[in-house]
């Protein structure tokens, strides 16, 4: 079995859903069983669970050009497993989510690939093209990312958005990265 861990924070709920989407994706791969983690409280057996898996997806809103504070306290946490270096070799991907079209979530995936490189992990892109139509709402990869998942929530409530087109490019995404995870594994 492969396993995916996908650590995430979710103020509102909208990053909650691309989660949930990159969850789906993950868990459509033959083989692969995919977690979700939430880190506003990480137990000891979620922490066992991220030490088990094969891949860990990193998910936060953009906050103020970088990820919550909540994410950034586990990341914090996780120099711990640094030390050992329990994550290394791994699967790296992640996704994150804000108001804004940009609102700067480049810095906050920045900050996710920087963390997986400090841990000695692979990162993973999301190898999409550009859309047809930028910023259509039900256009896969609508913002143009390539190193991870960015979707756009208005201020809504959270089953109203994030639109389709981010939450097709999460599921994507995380089949990629589950697709990766069990090649590497074997």
């Amino acid at each position: 079995m492969t396993r995916i861990a996908i650590a995430f924070h979710s103020g509102y709920g909208h990053t909650r859903r691309v989660a949930e989407s990159v969850q789906a994706g993950a868990a459509s791969v033959a083989g692969a069983q995919a977690t979700l983690i939430d880190v506003a409280q990480v137990s000891d057996a979620q922490w066992d669970e991220l030490a088990k898996a094969d891949a860990i997806v990193f998910g936060a809103p953009t906050y103020m050009g970088g990820p919550s504070g909540v994410f950034k306290t586990f990341a914090d946490a996780s120099a711990k497993v640094w030390f050992s270096q329990g994550w290394k070799d791994k699967i790296a991907g992640g996704f994150t989510c804000s108001l804004n079209m940009s609102g700067d979530k480049y810095s906050t995936l920045m900050y996710f690939t920087t963390l997986a490189m400090q841990h000695g992990m692979i990162w993973v892109g999301t190898a999409m093209m550009s859309p047809s139509q930028p910023g259509h709402p039900d256009e896969m990869n609508r913002l143009g990312s390539t190193i991870g998942v960015m979707a756009q929530a208005d201020n809504v409530p959270p089953d109203q958005s994030p639109p389709k087109g981010d939450l097709d490019t999460a599921r994507a995404y995380g089949e990629r990265i589950a697709q990766f995870a069990r090649r590497t594994r074997g």
